[in-house]
């Protein structure tokens, strides 16, 4: 089987960005190696997209997430791709306009 294309959005890319500027705040080392692991699971999303739990909040399966530490790795799984939608702090609940903005 072919592997899956992985492809971020740019709300992604931005909460990303975000997550590793506050955690870098205290702890460089830590922000980058998180971001390592993060970019890890995501990459598994290429051989194993149904990898990840359906979103309680959503229920559409094609809306699915990984969890990563205390963050969540909200994804939408597309026959020949996986979009990478959002990445939020686990706390919180997805809610619609988050995947609009």
């Amino acid at each position: 089987m072919a592997r899956i294309r992985i492809v971020w959005t740019s709300q992604a890319k931005d909460d990303l960005r975000e997550i590793r500027r506050f955690i870098a705040r205290d702890a460089p080392r830590t922000a980058l190696a998180f971001v390592w692991r993060l970019r890890v699971a995501v990459d598994r999303l290429a051989d194993f997209p149904e990898s990840g739990r359906v979103v309680p909040e959503i229920v559409k399966p094609e809306i699915r997430e990984l969890i990563q530490g205390d963050y969540r790795i909200i994804y939408r799984q597309r026959m020949e791709r996986v979009e990478i939608l959002t990445v939020f702090h686990g706390a919180r609940l997805l809610r619609g306009e988050d995947l609009r903005r």
